[in-house]
Order: C-alpha cells, then structure tokens, then sequence
C-alpha cells in the first residue's frame, strides 16, 4: 500500500463504497494482499498462518486449482443448457464419494444450495414446515437467512420452528447427561414437528450442520443425530445435512455425518467446493431431484458450468492425492490433544471441543459466565503474533479455529507457542 494511503484512509473509503456496518475482523483491521498454502501476507509483506478460512480448503492459491481455472476460462465457459461432459462427471464424482445421494443440483453459493434443498423437501413431501436449531446460520437470502438463530426473537417464517441445539455443556435439563439427556432433546424436535402439522404447515424437513458449526461445536449428546433422522422419517419428513462447513474432509472424514453417525437424506455442500469460485451443490436420491425438476424448472446461468466442473475436480483430485483427509485426521487430533493438555492450566477454558481441523475453545469469566471480551482479545492477540482465528458461538465467546486442510503440524506446534504467549499476557 503507498505510504499516503492509511489503513483508516482505506476503512473511509470501503465505507463510502460498501455503506458503513460491513464487519471487518480484529481490532485494528488486517490488509491482505497474498495468500499462498496455509498462509496469506499483508500489504507490509508480513506472513500470518491462516487458522480461519474454509473456502481455500486445499490452500491458497493452490497451482492445480489455479491452472485448471484459467485452462478451462480460456477454453469454454457458458450456461448449462449446451452439453458439457465436465459437470456430468463432477456430479457423478460427488454422489460416489457422499455414498447416500445419487443426483446433484449444482449452485453459485451454500445459500442457493441450501434454499434448493429446503424447496426439494417441500415438494417431496407435500409439507411446508422446516425445523432448524435455535442458534444456526445456513445462509443469507431473505428464505434461509430467516431461519438464523430463529430462537433469538421468534420464527420469521410461520413456517419455521427451532429446538435447542444439542449439547452436553449446559443441557437443557440441569442434571440430565447421557441417553437421558438426548431424549430431552429429542422431545424438543418432537414437539416442534407436532406444532407445525397442528398449524397446518406439516413437516417437510429438520435440517442441522451435521456438527453445529455455528453453534459453536458442541459436544453433541450420545445418538442424537442417528435418533433425530430416525424421529424425522418417523414424522414424514427428510433429514438435510447442511455440509457447508462440515464437510470436504473437515473433520478428518470425508462428511461431517459420517463423523456424528447418521445418514441425510439430502446433502447440501459449498464453500471448499471451488476452493475460491463460487460453487455449491444440492444432492439428493434421483426420485427427489427430478421431483424437483419437474416443479421448479431450475436454472442457474453460472451453475453446472464447464468453469465450475474443472475448479471442483480440481479441488477434489488434490484432497485425495495429497491426502489432505488423513492429514486433517492427524494434525487436528494433534492439536486438540496438545489444547486439552493445556486446558487445565487456565480457568477460562471451560471447554475444548471439536473434531479434525474444527475446534472450538470456550472461554468464561471468573463467575462462569461466557466471556466474549476475553474471547475477542485472544483472538486479536495471536493475530498480534502471526495466528488468525476468529471468535464465535451463540455467545461469540469461543476461540474458532478451521484452517486449510494443508496446515501442517510444524504450523500446529507454532501455533501452541503463540497460544501459550497470549494467554501469559492475558494472565499477567
């Protein structure tokens, strides 16, 4: 950046151009010029480890990715209405590695896909009511956007109902743990499904991030998933694993419902697919995507593009070539064992959660009480240090930490000295 430009110079000027209230992270805003691998690099050249972004699973700026990028941009890129082989064989490569679906619904963004998969349910099932969890984010249109943390101020949408989200640090039930607990739980799903069928709505689908990503990881009562999908079909509805986050090997398996043990029956994926070019998928059996077809007559100008096929192949032939799916396995247990051992050491941890390169740690105050403040400094001191995380949470007070499948264990072990550095500054 030329000296006459400021940092405050360029916040102005993003406000002038984008409207004031877009967020920027951290305390003092981070100006990013470069990424590359696990890392990206400000305008002063100064490298920092990237332990936050999702889109750029298998690394920034990846070459394979790139080079297929623009070899196809400069070969062919239209609308789907032309045959192309290379979305064919994208859906046919995804539907193989997901195991439960057998067609995909390609889309720009998690939002789309989220909003095709809510519309299959609808019409597979002749129903209009959605049950989400009360502190979820799938997406960010006028539909899906009202279903985020629908508890907060009542559902948005009469056709929306949200149940506590599962989780064993602070029950629903004081007291109540193991199959106890989940059955609580399970009569919150319950009795939102019987709501909707008295209001009329009827029950069409329960979707949930198969490991409450938004919700701030939690550790997620014995058997819920498996028990809820079966309660769900029980109900006449579908089950919709939202894998935006959960998926693409994040959790050291290929899905996130593979991680928790059950079995959607819709998928919906996104970010890590383009690995940086917008791309999203729904996917579901045959019997409820051509359901869908036949009512909706769905067209997307840049979906199930010949661009998006060769990025996403891309993206999928380095996972599985470099062995990205059993590097997350092994780092993210690495470094999740090496945060517990340190978890004791430090009041204000009172949890530490999460699988593969998706943990969460979860900060209080001396009263026990969610610490967002302290949960906030952490954050902006490692990037102080060269480390960046973001907070989140239903209370913003957890330490979110989701590299790129490519962070290494040499990245894990300077991690935990940053770590260890910021929390002896914070304990004085």
């Amino acid at each position: 950046m030329p000296q006459s430009v400021t940092t405050d110079d360029l916040i102005r000027r993003r406000d002038r151009a984008f409207g004031a209230g877009a967020r920027l992270f951290y305390d003092r805003p981070l100006h990013l010029v470069r990424g590359e691998g696990a890392y990206v690099f400000d305008v002063d050249g100064r490298r920092y480890v990237d332990m936050y972004n999702n889109v750029p699973c298998v690394g920034h700026a990846h070459p394979r990715v790139v080079e297929a990028m623009a070899r196809q941009q400069a070969t062919l890129n239209t609308h789907n209405r032309y045959l192309h082989e290379g979305a064919i064989a994208l859906a046919e490569r995804l539907t193989a590695l997901q195991g439960v679906t057998e067609c995909v619904v390609f889309s720009c963004s998690g939002t789309e896909a989220v909003e095709n998969a809510l519309r299959m349910a609808r019409i597979a099932t002749g129903a209009r009511g959605i049950v989400c969890t009360d502190a979820t984010y799938h997406g960010s249109n006028a539909w899906v956007g009202g279903l985020t943390r629908v508890g907060e101020a009542g559902p948005v949408d009469r056709d929306a109902r949200a149940i506590a989200f599962p989780q064993t640090l602070r029950p629903i039930t004081p007291g109540l743990t193991g199959e106890a607990l989940t059955d609580a739980y399970l009569d919150r799903l319950d009795d939102a499904i019987d709501d909707l069928k008295a209001s009329g709505s009827g029950f069409a689908a329960f979707i949930v991030c198969s490991i409450l990503a938004n919700e701030g990881l939690p550790d997620i009562p014995p058997g819920f998933m498996p028990r809820a999908t079966q309660r769900v079909h029980a109900a006449g509805g579908l089950m919709i694993a939202d894998e935006v986050q959960a998926g693409y090997g994040r959790t050291g398996q290929w899905w996130g419902y593979d991680a928790v043990g059950f079995r959607p029956d819709i998928v919906v994926t996104g970010k890590p697919m383009g690995a940086g070019l917008p791309l999203g998928a729904t996917a579901a059996s045959r019997a409820v995507v051509e359901g869908f077809r036949a009512e909706t007559r769905y067209f997307n100008t840049f979906a199930s593009s010949p661009l998006q096929a060769a990025v996403g192949m891309a993206v999928l032939d380095v996972i599985e070539q470099e062995g990205l799916v059993a590097n997350v396995a092994r780092v993210g247990a690495a470094l999740k064992g090496a945060l517990l051992n340190r978890r004791g050491r430090w009041d204000a941890i009172i949890d530490l959660r999460g699988v593969g390169l998706f943990l969460g740690i979860e900060l209080v105050d001396a009263t026990g009480e969610p610490d967002a403040a302290l949960a906030f400094a952490i954050v902006c001191g490692l990037r102080d240090k060269g480390f960046l995380v973001s907070n989140a949470g239903i209370f913003n007070n957890v330490v979110k930490i989701r590299p790129p499948l490519v962070f290494s264990m040499a990245d894990a072990d300077a991690f935990l000295a940053a770590w260890d550095g910021v929390v002896a500054e914070r304990r004085g």
